[in-house]
């Protein structure tokens, strides 16, 4: 009784959606690198967390999508955006953006994608994991990051209190 693989030659239309939304994860995440706006940047952000939300739902992991839009679409942009504001960041389009290496971060960026297409393509060319509810539910995500995780997450947090910190530090004017 062995269970037949999909053919990636016709696929699913989760796997559809899920390729279209990584499709709009990567190209807005290149445009947050490649513009010279940075409330711009900010924007695209959201649209790239948006899309990795809609990923998550796809997957059926429904407690991480809203996770996803209320902690980084809701408060980490916007952390942002008060951030370029009380910084007094330039608003419009920037020349001190630009560092003038775009040939080589081109050519490293290239370089390194392929090698991780490679390697994940290489190590997973037959695996299958059919999509199934519940990998997503809060009762076991919260189990897994208050036993397995707690030393991250305290870390993660003393972190981010550091870059409070440090925007309410930069944003002083005496």
């Amino acid at each position: 009784m062995t269970e037949a693989v999909p053919s990636y030659l016709s696929p699913t239309g989760q796997e559809i959606v899920f390729l279209l939304l990584g499709a709009v994860a990567v190209g807005s995440a290149l445009l947050v690198v490649t513009t010279r706006q940075l409330v711009h940047a900010a924007l695209w952000l959201v649209l790239c967390f948006g899309a990795l939300a809609g990923g998550y739902l796809v997957l059926t992991a429904e407690f991480v999508a809203w996770v996803q839009v209320l902690i980084y679409v809701g408060a980490v942009v916007v952390l942002l955006l008060f951030g370029i504001m009380l910084t007094r960041a330039p608003i419009g389009r920037s020349a001190d953006l630009d560092s003038g290496n775009r040939l080589v971060a081109a050519v490293v960026a290239i370089a390194t994608a392929a090698v991780l297409v490679t390697v994940v393509i290489d190590a997973f060319r037959t695996a299958y994991t059919p999509l199934t509810p519940g990998q997503g539910a809060a009762k076991e995500l919260g189990a897994s990051v208050f036993a397995t995780w707690v030393l991250p997450f305290e870390a993660l947090s003393v972190l981010l209190l550091a870059a409070l910190i440090g925007a309410i530090v930069l944003s002083r004017t005496d």
